[in-house]
């Protein structure tokens, strides 16, 4: 007996919050780390500087790996990298959680950073495949970009709870059932769409220069805080890593099936919504790394208090997501949803830079919050649906993978920016006799007005560079001359 309609419906609906459980497993790993680094220093005995590796050794592999585990998404089948993500990512949990040495616990790190980048890669290629219609998959990516956008922050609240009351331990342990029920739920409920086979795209020397050019770009990046912009190793690293992704480009350009087929970049809207992107994370770190630092070291907060500090903007993000994302953007438009999302991301940004030392939460703190809240509750959703516009099952999981890594590089680059300039602003003032409190939010206060004026940039790029998408357009078969003859694939975007 074939299932109706509404129950086939209903395991769709069922199968993105399959996803979206484990996306949010692995975004959570992201920040949940951070709020217990104090107790694993003390614990493992970790000097200072040997301490942000537990931090690296994830982002290294994970910002290295998106753009090529999306690919293999597209080639063996995105449900089959998906599982064997979550394969990886859950057995490293348990190599952390069990880590009794700093050695340990950085190769676990590493490995959980390989699977974060399998499993998250291809998320959003399944979310376009499942949910072709324009009001559903605007209404889907609203709620992934909920778990993408507020992930962060709930992963503070998180990891202030297990920490305090348990031990760091459990912020690795929490993974195992999290992930287990989440790979149990997909093979019931993800469809297992073939992949395009090896043949179309197995270039095994581009993505040797992919990954390479990567992670040795996010290694560089991550070190500037310890070596500087100008230093020799800055240079050198940075130097090899574009010369590994210019001669991946070169690469891609003359081969017949390329890993990454530079085609994507002729729309205007891949290219823009990804560059705009980067940007926009790169301004919100501001938000969400300083702003943390501003509550524990400023106003006294401990980790747990921190979390709660997040929770209304999270609960702002989530309610316009998930109830009123899709309804603008099917009344408005993708493009004309997101640009007023980013003014109000820049002025929240604005406002943080008023914060003074003597602040209080209700009159300082939340009303930006709320502000940058409401942005990326209406942002991101909108954003993730210009980016993903058109995608086609054949290259809809490098289409997510592509996504991912502007995300997670302009993440990189935008925190070690902004962490340096705020740094120096501090350092000089104090050299100049001012009291350290007074200093240091002063380096939060140019952080956050750099990170507004990345925000600024990527307004522009939407009024400027983006094109609004039209939904039935969008979803249409290609018309004559447009990839839709024989032996030619359909192109990934259609626009406006």
């Amino acid at each position: 007996m074939n299932p109706q309609p509404d129950q086939l419906d209903r395991k769709r609906w069922l199968a993105l919050y399959v996803l979206c459980a484990g996306v949010l497993m692995i975004v959570l790993d992201i920040t949940i780390v951070n709020v217990a680094l104090p107790s694993i220093q003390d614990d493992l005995g970790f000097s200072q500087s040997n301490l942000a590796w537990v931090v690296n050794a994830y982002l290294i592999p994970f910002g290295g790996l998106l753009l090529l585990a999306g690919r293999l998404g597209d080639l063996l089948g995105q449900r089959r990298v998906f599982l064997a993500g979550l394969a990886v990512f859950v057995s490293a949990s348990l190599l952390c959680a069990l880590s009794q040495s700093q050695e340990m616990l950085i190769a676990a790190r590493f490995i959980q950073g390989i699977g974060g980048a399998l499993t998250s890669a291809v998320v959003l290629g399944m979310i376009v495949t499942m949910f072709p219609k324009p009001s559903e998959q605007a209404k889907a990516i609203g709620v992934y970009g909920f778990v993408a956008s507020a992930g962060g922050s709930i992963g503070l609240l998180a990891g202030g709870v297990l920490t305090e009351a348990i031990s760091w331990h459990w912020i690795f342990f929490i993974n195992l059932p999290v992930g287990i029920a989440t790979a149990v739920a997909t093979r019931r409920l993800v469809p297992d769409h073939k992949g395009i086979g090896l043949a179309e795209g197995a270039d095994v020397p581009g993505a040797l220069l992919i990954t390479a050019s990567l992670m040795l770009g996010t290694y560089t990046i991550l070190e500037v805080s310890e070596v500087g912009w100008l230093a020799a190793q800055t240079l050198i690293l940075g130097a090899i890593s574009l010369a590994l992704g210019a001669a991946f480009i070169a690469r891609q350009a003359r081969i017949p099936n390329p890993l990454m087929p530079l085609r994507l970049f002729r729309s205007r809207n891949v290219s823009g919504a990804n560059a705009l992107q980067a940007l926009l994370v790169a301004g919100m770190f501001a938000m969400f790394f300083l702003g943390a630092l501003y509550l524990q070291e400023i106003l006294g907060y401990d980790p747990l208090q921190v979390g709660l500090a997040f929770l209304p903007a999270t609960l702002v993000m989530g309610t316009l997501s998930l109830g009123f994302s899709e309804r603008l953007i099917m009344r408005f438009g993708a493009r004309r949803t997101l640009m007023p999302g980013l003014a109000l991301i820049g002025a929240g940004l604005l406002l943080f830079a008023r914060t003074p030392v003597d602040g209080t939460f209700v009159a300082d703190v939340l009303p930006p919050m709320l502000v940058i809240g409401v942005g990326i509750g209406t942002s991101f959703p909108a954003l993730m649906t210009v980016a993903m516009s058109g995608a086609t099952p054949q290259d809809s999981g490098l289409a997510s993978g592509l996504v991912n890594t502007s995300a997670q590089v302009g993440g990189a680059i935008g925190l070690a920016v902004l962490a340096t300039l705020a740094t120096g602003r501090t350092d000089d003032l104090e050299a100049a006799g001012a009291a350290h409190e007074a200093a240091l939010n002063s380096g939060f206060h140019l952080a956050y007005l750099v990170g507004a004026g990345l925000v600024a940039i990527a307004l522009a790029i939407a009024v400027v560079v983006l094109r609004e998408v039209d939904p039935a357009a969008a979803h249409a078969a290609p018309q004559e001359g447009e990839g839709a003859a024989a032996g030619e694939r359909e192109p990934i975007y259609s626009e406006a």
